[in-house]
């Protein structure tokens, strides 16, 4: 699956795009494979902080509980509550299914992020590919 290039990913597999300062965050193609079936997603509450690299929640599947770290540092702005009925859309649309939004407190921390080709090569170099 191709890494949507205008997004921005971390080498714990959650993606971002930016919209001004509000940013989108899921998990992607790489992470959902890895995890299998999806059967729940916890995430803070709005108006919450998070910060950059710090665990924001988890992704539960059949296989696993697995951490999801926040790409940046800000405010959560809107949670995605269809995935408290429906987790599985991340197994389905892992590009196009958000978990949450996030008022970014430094949209410098954007840039430092991976692009996706150099995402694409750090999956790579991790499944020895």
């Amino acid at each position: 699956m191709a890494y949507p290039t205008n997004y921005r990913y971390t080498r714990e597999h959650e993606w971002i795009s930016l919209d001004g300062k509000i940013g989108t965050v899921g998990i992607t193609d790489y992470a959902q494979n890895s995890l299998g079936d999806i059967v729940y997603v916890d995430v803070p509450k709005v108006g919450d902080s998070i910060n950059a690299n710090a665990s924001f929640g988890s992704v539960e599947s059949v296989k696993a509980v697995s951490d999801l770290y926040s790409p940046v540092t800000g405010t959560v702005t809107a949670v995605n509550e269809e995935l408290k009925t429906s987790p599985d859309k991340i197994n389905e649309a892992p590009h196009e299914t958000w978990i949450i939004k996030v008022e970014l407190s430094d949209p410098s921390e954007f840039e430092r992020l991976l692009d996706a080709a150099s995402y694409e090569k750090f999956v790579s170099e991790e499944t020895g590919g």
